[in-house]
């Protein structure tokens, strides 16, 4: 999906995108999506694409596919400068969006593409049996 829109409304439409994804997902294929997950997976959707819009010029694609269990949100745009994750500072005001997705993905990823970079993060889509919510686990 290449995403055109301006600020917030081009936000609120990647969001609504990957509702629309994971509730076909549970519908169409019968894959189990705790709402845990629906919403981690459309704050991971509203984060990396707002760090997209307001970072890169241009375009950006947004990417969802379920992949063993999971979903991969990958984000495309053209700007060849890698992400600067930030470590964790509570006094610090702005700059969380990736400190946030890095909290609730299974996995997080960043490739050059031959224009841009794309980032890829994996959010598992059910919860674990035993109760343990979708998302990283403490170290």
């Amino acid at each position: 999906m290449g995403l055109r829109r301006e600020g917030s409304e081009e936000i609120a439409l990647a969001r609504d995108l990957a509702r629309s994804f994971l509730t076909d997902v549970q519908a169409v294929h019968g894959l189990p999506v705790s709402a845990r997950a629906m919403g981690m997976v459309q704050l991971v959707v509203s984060e990396m694409v707002t760090n997209s819009r307001k970072y890169a010029p241009g375009p950006c694609l947004l990417s969802l596919e379920v992949n063993e269990g999971a979903v991969e949100v990958s984000v495309w745009d053209s700007s060849t400068t890698l992400p600067l994750i930030l470590a964790p500072d509570p006094g610090r005001v702005g700059q969380h969006g990736l400190e946030i997705v890095m909290a609730l993905c299974q996995s997080f990823a960043v490739h050059r593409e031959p224009v841009g970079k794309r980032i890829t993060a994996a959010i598992e889509l059910a919860d674990d049996p035993g109760g343990d919510p979708a998302g990283r686990q403490p170290s």
